[in-house]
């Protein structure tokens, strides 16, 4: 499975709602999708603590909290005119073009 093409249910930019683990209920915006692994990383989501050596970049050197990815299955697309995290289900256009909406109210999310 190391080099298989793996699809991710959300994408760059999508607002989605953890639903499980230790930030669950938490909103945020997806920064980057990393689909080889099925992970995904959340602004404000899962925030680690890296501890780094002074260099030239950074000459005092320190502790820098930033985001670490999460699994892609904890996470659900929050849909804004439900106001809740709901599944996505996939339509097409009268054009042609395949988009995605909730599966509650049928708002198209794309």
């Amino acid at each position: 499975m190391a080099n298989a093409k793996v699809k991710v249910h959300v994408k760059k930019g999508d607002l989605v709602q953890v639903i499980t683990g230790k930030d669950a209920g938490k909103k945020g915006k997806v920064i980057e999708v990393i689909p080889a692994k099925n992970r995904v990383v959340v602004e404000k989501v899962n925030i680690v603590k890296k501890h780094s050596k002074p260099s030239q970049a950074l000459p005092q050197g320190g502790i820098q909290e930033k985001e670490a990815p999460i699994d892609a299955s904890n996470v659900l697309i929050f849909c804004a005119t439900c106001d809740r995290p709901v599944r996505i289900g996939h339509k097409f256009l009268e054009d042609g073009k395949k988009v995605r909406v909730c599966k509650k109210c049928g708002q198209i999310l794309d």
